[in-house]
């Protein structure tokens, strides 16, 4: 049953997408999207981004996104704000099968659950990986947009909702007009 927040999403990508990125880098976030909600994501910057996300609306979107490592040779470990640890392999342990060209859903916005001041462009790729990949270079499009951005009074709440859109991003993806665009 379709939430009351959901845009309808048109049989194919209408105007303005598709909207699809260079390489991106793979940043450290906050480290909620694994530790705190179960669903990992990889956090880009939203100035390696297109001119034309600046005019899409906060909210959620899906696509298709690669990965790709980064010859760095070695890894590096970068503290988070919160006194956490964060690896940087570059990449370097993923195998061929995960630099496939994977289904994703993606954040654009402030997170007002999170209460952020800067602008974040969050991936949840859609496929189960055997490590973090911080460092590496992730290239994606964005082929439609399910809804706008929420504040949530639960954690469990939002929870929810993503993997309500999950479920929207795969049987959209899946649609032949949308897999089309799974060539990055």
């Amino acid at each position: 049953m379709p939430r009351s927040a959901d845009v309808p999403i048109p049989d194919s990508p209408q105007s303005p997408y598709p909207v699809t990125t260079e390489f991106c880098d793979i940043v450290c976030g906050f480290g909620r999207g694994s530790s705190e909600l179960g669903i990992p994501t990889a956090n880009v910057l939203f100035e390696q981004m297109p001119k034309a996300v600046e005019s899409l609306p906060f909210g959620v979107f899906f696509g298709f996104a690669r990965l790709k490592e980064v010859n760095e040779g070695s890894t590096k470990t970068l503290r988070r704000p919160d006194g956490s640890n964060v690896n940087f392999n570059f990449g370097q342990s993923l195998s061929d099968e995960e630099m496939q060209v994977w289904p994703v859903v993606l954040s654009i916005g402030l997170n007002p659950f999170y209460q952020n001041d800067t602008k974040t462009v969050e991936l949840h790729i859609l496929h189960k990986f055997g490590h973090d990949f911080y460092g590496a270079k992730v290239k994606f499009n964005i082929l439609g947009y399910i809804r706008p951005e929420l504040d949530y009074t639960t954690k469990e709440a939002l929870i929810q909702d993503i993997n309500i859109d999950i479920k929207i991003a795969t049987k959209t993806l899946l649609k032949p007009e949308y897999r089309a665009y799974n060539k990055l």
